[in-house]
């Protein structure tokens, strides 16, 4: 069996097993279903979260009304008063105002939040990385335990308006919302392997071979969206670790120079603050104070006069303290070797 792991753009979705000798519009078919299944689960568990905190959802006329527009208005919630969760409700405001407020004990609302977790690690994209291959039977078995569980909670049912109703009715309508987006139909739907398109008249074992144990990426595309970006040779966390060690490396090379400079002063008897003045590039000069203090790579306790020609400051004493060099220091570094008697 060969095993897809199947992307869509850098993120992994899930694994799928299929035989090579299978035909490309059968696994087109099946990614797509999977895909499609496992959004769907996300959007009802998205739902279902809502439903335990805040109760079922509102009449589409009443929806982000107040109480008082309410009250003006003569609205009134049919389907609130039939659907009642067991066990009494607990009234805690919905402050967008999408549902009516009377949230499940809490007893129910553990029942929900648990059957939530579970239908999450089912789909979850945590199972590529514990090899896990994801089938259509899994994600529709995770969406049965949502159906009972409020089932459990809700015996009366969901108004028809309800969006977890229409979902497991199979009667959303995402028209015009992000969650529609990302929706691939599955007679529209490509896929994508090392740049190339997988076309569905042909068999997986034409562009993969006919070795079963093999493993390929694929990424799951709308047709019409072109070839999917290529993904990035470093991850973004590999890019910062490989900018933090040269940035680290930078700084050891620098004080590496500046033990140069000055343990070759001291290797001719010469104290490093009284290092002669130097000519600059520009016409400035670089001058260390005579007098005496503690010395050495860091030069802790001293100062250092620089005064800059035209190409680096327009005239004008530069003094500064530091215990480490900063930058303009080091760019010094070559200049004071140059004042070093041979």
């Amino acid at each position: 069996m060969v095993l897809l792991h199947v992307k869509r753009g850098d993120e992994s979705q899930f694994l799928l097993q299929t035989p090579g000798s299978a035909k490309l519009e059968e696994i087109t078919v099946r990614v797509a279903q999977v895909y499609n299944a496992r959004l769907k689960v996300q959007r009802i568990c998205s739902e279902m979260e809502e439903l335990a905190e805040h109760g079922i959802f509102l009449p589409p006329n009443m929806q982000g009304l107040t109480d008082d527009q309410i009250e003006e208005l003569k609205l009134r919630d049919e389907w609130g008063e039939k659907c009642v969760p067991s066990g009494g409700s607990v009234f805690k405001k919905d402050n967008i105002g999408r549902r009516n407020g009377q949230a499940p004990n809490e007893k129910m609302k553990q029942i929900l939040k648990k059957t939530i977790e579970e239908a999450k690690a089912i789909i979850s994209k945590k199972q590529v990385e514990a090899g896990v291959c994801v089938t259509i039977e899994m994600v529709e078995a995770a969406l049965d335990q949502l159906r009972g569980a409020v089932m459990i909670v809700y015996p009366m049912g969901l108004p028809p308006y309800d969006p977890i109703r229409k979902e497991f009715e199979n009667k959303e309508d995402l028209s015009g919302t992000q969650a529609g987006l990302n929706v691939i139909r599955e007679s529209e739907a490509q896929l994508w392997w090392v740049a190339k398109e997988l076309r569905r008249t042909k068999t997986l074992s034409d562009y993969v071979g006919k070795n079963e144990k093999t493993k390929i990426i694929v990424k799951i595309q709308q047709r019409g969206q072109g070839a999917p970006a290529r993904e990035p040779v470093i991850s973004s966390e590999e890019q910062k670790q490989l900018m933090l060690y040269y940035q680290r490396r930078q700084e050891e090379l620098k004080v590496s120079g500046w033990q140069k400079v000055f343990s070759g002063a001291g290797a001719r008897g010469i104290h490093p603050l009284a290092l002669p003045k130097c000519r600059m590039w520009g016409g400035g000069t670089a001058t260390a104070p005579s007098s005496p203090g503690p010395w050495g790579p860091h030069l802790a306790a001293s100062h250092l006069h620089l005064s800059l020609g035209a190409p680096f400051w327009a005239g004008g004493e530069w003094e500064f303290r530091h215990r480490f060099f900063p930058q303009p220091v080091f760019i010094l570094q070559n200049t004071l070797q140059k004042c070093l008697p041979e």
